[in-house]
């Protein structure tokens, strides 16, 4: 499998899930702190389908 660097746009989506959930986590949020785990895998998940697939 060759990997490939995501967009710009994937990169920040998936940093912005990620940095939400760890606030989330750590500060009561309404909605994000019930689902902060799942907050982080979805920003890991869409930066792990930006560099496995091309041009995502």
């Amino acid at each position: 499998m060759k990997l490939s660097s995501p967009k710009k746009i994937v990169w920040f989506l998936s940093i912005l899930f990620a940095v939400v959930g760890i606030i989330g986590f750590f500060i009561t949020i309404p909605f994000v702190t019930t689902y902060a785990f799942y907050f982080v895998a979805v920003g890991w998940l869409l930066l792990f389908l930006g560099t496995a697939l091309k041009g995502f």
